[in-house]
């Protein structure tokens, strides 16, 4: 368990492959996580890479001002529906296009985006749905 701040900074930036791979996969409480934010803006994306990130963490980060940060979010397996709708209607279009990416992704939102002004996301959009099976993603 990744107990403060600091030791996520100095896991994430270790050059020893083990540590490395601890600040991907390692726990940490939601106070630990925010303090890293708080504490540390840089490290916000490696942040929402964390295999582990509660839901509340993922939250406050689809809401980032970096659209690196909200698209690393939009990847994520765990998001909640609203949290994915939020990521399909964001201003930046590499989030959107991510959200397109998540396999997770219910149908309801890649047929939003199947008609998104961003020609990336409307081809992945209409890629993933044409290529699904009728139960898949609900």
């Amino acid at each position: 368990m990744i107990a403060n701040p600091e030791e996520f900074v100095m896991l994430r930036r270790s050059k020893h492959q083990v540590d490395y791979l601890r600040s991907a996969t390692d726990c940490a409480t939601s106070e630990v996580w925010l303090e890293v934010i708080r504490k540390f803006p840089d490290m916000r994306i490696w942040v929402a890479h964390n295999k582990t990130i509660p839901i509340e963490i993922l939250s406050l980060l689809a809401r980032d001002p970096n659209p690196e940060v909200r698209a690393a979010v939009a990847m994520k397996n765990k998001l909640s529906y609203g949290l994915m709708e939020l990521l399909a209607k964001d201003v930046d279009d590499s989030v959107r296009e991510r959200v397109t990416y998540n396999e997770k992704t219910p149908s309801q939102i890649l047929e939003q985006l199947a008609g998104d002004p961003c020609d990336r996301v409307r081809t992945q959009s209409r890629a993933c749905l044409a290529s699904e099976s009728p139960k898949k993603r609900e």
